[in-house]
C-alpha cells in the first residue's frame, strides 16, 4: 500500500460487553484509493466502519484519519471531521418523503450556507454524475431499485468527501444495476480523489474495481493484497470465499453437542 495514507487503523481490539468482534486490527488505506473489507456476516466489517465514522470507540488501539485520532476529538471536532466523509447506507436508505432533488440537497441544506441557485446547479451536477438528472422531481418510492441506490450515491458525494465509506452497495441489485453501480463508485471515487472503502460480499464485482482488499474472519485479518494477488491465493479461507465453495474452513454445519443419529435416536 502506499505510505501516504488517508486512513490508518492501527491495533485495534473491539467487543460488544464481554462478545469480542475485532481482534488487533491494521489496516492502512491510501489517499485516492479505494479499498474492499470482505468477510461473512458478522466479522466485523460494519463495526470496522462505525469504528472509521466515529460512532463506536475502540476497546484498545486507534483509528487515525488525516492525522487525527477519531475518538480522542471533541464533539465539534467529530462533526467537522465527518462533514469530510460519505456514507452510502445498506439499500440507499433515501428520505422515503423527500423528492430526489431534496435527498440530494439535504447535506447542502444542512451543512453550508449556499444560496438556493448555487444548491440547484450541485444538486443537478451531482444527478448527471450517476445518469438520473431527469429523476430530479420523482419520489423514492418511484425509483427502481437500482435507481434509488444511484441517487443515494449522489447524495453521499453531495459534498465532495475526502472520504467515502459504502455498506453493502451492491445488496439487492440486479446484474446490470450492480455493473453500474460499482463503474460509477470507481469514477466517482478518481474523479473527486477522494479514498473509498467497500465493505462488502460481492466478491467478483468488487474485484473488477479496487485497489486493495482486506480480508476478515473470526475478527482478524487473514488475507490482504491486490485483487489479484486475491484470486491466485492459496490460503483455504480466501479461496472458499472467492469461489463461493461449500466446503471450506466456514463449516455448512453449525457445531451441535449431538451427534445427527443421537438427535435421530438411533443407534450406533
Amino acid at each position: 500500500m502506499p505510505t501516504q495514507s488517508l486512513v490508518e487503523i492501527r491495533d485495534v481490539n473491539f467487543s460488544y460487553d464481554q462478545r469480542p468482534i475485532l481482534n488487533g486490527i491494521n489496516m492502512s488505506f491510501g489517499k485516492g484509493k479505494l479499498i474492499a473489507v470482505m468477510g461473512g456476516s458478522g466479522c466485523g466489517k460494519t463495526t470496522l466502519l462505525r469504528l472509521i465514522g466515529g460512532a463506536l470507540k475502540p476497546t484498545k488501539g486507534e483509528v487515525r484519519i488525516d492525522g487525527q485520532v477519531i475518538h480522542e476529538l471533541d464533539m465539534a471536532g467529530l462533526y467537522a471531521m465527518r462533514r469530510k466523509m460519505g456514507m452510502l447506507f445498506q439499500f440507499g436508505a433515501l428520505f422515503t418523503d423527500m423528492s430526489v432533488y431534496d435527498n440530494v440537497a439535504f447535506q447542502m441544506r444542512e451543512h453550508t450556507d449556499l444560496p438556493d441557485e448555487i444548491i440547484h446547479d450541485l444538486v443537478m451536477m451531482k444527478l448527471h454524475a450517476v445518469g438520473l438528472r431527469g429523476t430530479h422531481h420523482l419520489m423514492p418510492t418511484e425509483l427502481s431499485g437500482g435507481m434509488a441506490r444511484r441517487v443515494a450515491l449522489a447524495r453521499t458525494v453531495a459534498l465532495d468527501p475526502m472520504l467515502i465509506m459504502y455498506d453493502e452497495p451492491f445488496a439487492g441489485l440486479d446484474p446490470i444495476s450492480l455493473s453500474v453501480v460499482g463503474q460509477l463508485i470507481r469514477k466517482l471515487n478518481d474523479a473527486l480523489g477522494a479514498t473509498s472503502v467497500i465493505v462488502t460480499h460481492d466478491v467478483q464485482e468488487s474485484l473488477k474495481i479496487v485497489d486493495y482488499v482486506y480480508f476478515i474472519a473470526e475478527g482478524v485479518i487473514v488475507a490482504e493484497g491486490t485483487p489479484a494477488e486475491i484470486i491466485a491465493s492459496d490460503k483455504p479461507y480466501v479461496h472458499q470465499f472467492v469461489h463461493g465453495e461449500m466446503d471450506g474452513p466456514i463449516p455448512f454445519h453449525y457445531a451441535a453437542a449431538n451427534s445427527y443419529a443421537q438427535d435421530l435416536g438411533v443407534n450406533v
